[in-house]
């Protein structure tokens, strides 16, 4: 086995080692090329810094948004950008700041930017006297971030219920869609948190560059609770992948396509077949390329735990058998998937003896074949306290963020995985 380590503060490693596609969990010898190694990436991001976002705005800067909560201060959104050519390109602005603004392991804040160069962003609201009922607020920054003007609630209702869990899309050069998991139908949460009788909705909406709203969609009336929803922009349009529920309680992952302004009805990707009475907080991710789209998430359908891979080369009409990265007791999930012009990859969190570790993979468009696993990081984290990990990918590389915990404070940490 070939492997490059780097230590990162707070003893986390960074280690290499390649693998064949029909043994992924057995490392083997490294190829002489081809290979691609983790560098440490230093972030802004002060200690207290968890929920992390990313993704790549369309001039190629990469967005970094998280929230910063420390012992005596207001909670506070945050966000910076990084280019290869020169670096960060500024401190960490704020976006919003109070104990309203809901800090949450699994459902964080969102950042994109749009072709007209306006960055959006989206984040979770509290004080409506029940801890577990927040809207999704959504602002906007014509002037590179350094002034948000306006802030909008995206669901309309008023009630006290969740509504969270959100994904971004650009919508043209200067609007933004926004699917949300909304709770309206739940007739709101009750005083210890629990959800009412009704089911959980997948909604969307559109915002122009006004924040001016469009009408509702109701695009699934019955969805999981609390997993994350994802989206990927194919050609065929706007693609939403999410965790469904029937009424025999099986959650398995789904997608939808919006195209001529209506949603299609909702097709499973896989039938696992997992039936489960509460909500993993396990969530899909979706990319899209020329290769088509790859839909990535984690299961317990078949008996133990698993992350898998699907390929679609019909915009999502239909998917291919899925392709097993990792199977057994010690996998995690919390996945996230992207895809360059050349390969597919996947990240996701494995657990041995209660200590957590970062995984990354690539395949080959076709995910025929396993190019390479990386073990990214060791983490400190236990638990739910490693929150999510993201994933996003550009001509260079992979970049990825994620939280670690250091002498008990919350911390981002980062890595760039190259050739």
């Amino acid at each position: 086995m070939n492997t490059n380590a780097l230590l990162l503060a707070g003893s986390v490693l960074l280690s290499l080692a390649a693998c064949q596609a029909d043994a992924p969990t057995a490392p083997v010898a490294a190829n002489a090329s081809g290979e691609y190694g983790a560098q440490v990436w230093p972030l802004p991001a002060e200690a207290g810094a968890m929920s992390p976002d990313l993704s790549i705005a369309p001039d190629g800067r990469v967005l970094l948004s998280w929230i910063n909560r420390q012992q005596g201060r207001r909670k506070a959104l945050q966000f910076a950008t990084y280019s290869l050519a020169g670096g960060w390109q500024s401190q960490p602005r704020t976006v919003a700041v109070g104990e309203a603004l809901v800090a949450n392991w699994a459902d964080t804040p969102h950042m994109l930017g749009t072709p007209d160069g306006a960055l959006w962003v989206q984040w979770l609201q509290g004080g409506k006297g029940v801890p577990s009922a927040y809207d999704t607020v959504l602002a906007r920054s014509r002037d590179g971030g350094q002034s948000w003007t306006q802030l909008t609630q995206v669901n309309d209702d008023t009630g006290a219920a969740e509504h969270g869990f959100a994904a971004l899309w650009a919508d043209g050069a200067d609007a933004l869609g926004i699917a949300w998991l909304d709770g309206r139908a739940q007739a709101g949460p009750h005083a210890k948190g629990e959800h009412g009788p009704g089911m959980m909705q997948l909604r969307a909406n559109r915002f122009d560059l006004d924040l001016a709203r469009g009408a509702d969609a109701v695009v699934d009336a019955s969805v999981c609770d609390c997993c994350q929803v994802d989206v990927a922009v194919a050609s065929t349009g706007p693609l939403l992948a999410y965790r469904d529920r029937t009424e025999a309680e099986i959650r398995d992952i789904a997608v939808v396509r919006l195209q001529g302004g209506a949603w299609s009805t909702p097709k499973i990707v896989h039938a696992d077949n997992w039936k489960i009475a509460g909500c993993p907080v396990n969530g899909p991710a979706i990319a899209a390329g020329k290769a088509g789209v790859v839909v990535g998430w984690y299961t317990e359908g078949g008996g133990q735990p698993t992350v898998q891979l699907a390929l679609s080369t019909s915009g999502g009409d239909s998917f291919g058998a899925p392709v097993v990265v990792e199977q057994g007791a010690t996998v995690l999930g919390r996945i996230d998937v992207a895809l360059d012009a050349t390969q597919a990859w996947v990240s996701w969190l494995r657990e041995v003896d209660g200590a957590q570790t970062l995984m990354l993979a690539r395949y080959t468009p076709d995910l025929s074949r396993q190019l390479q696993r990386v073990e990214v990081a060791k983490l400190t984290a236990r638990g739910r306290a490693s929150g999510m990990p993201k994933l996003a990918v550009d001509a260079g590389g992979a970049w990825l963020v994620w939280t670690d915990v250091i002498d008990g404070v919350p911390q981002l940490r980062g890595a760039h995985v190259t050739p």
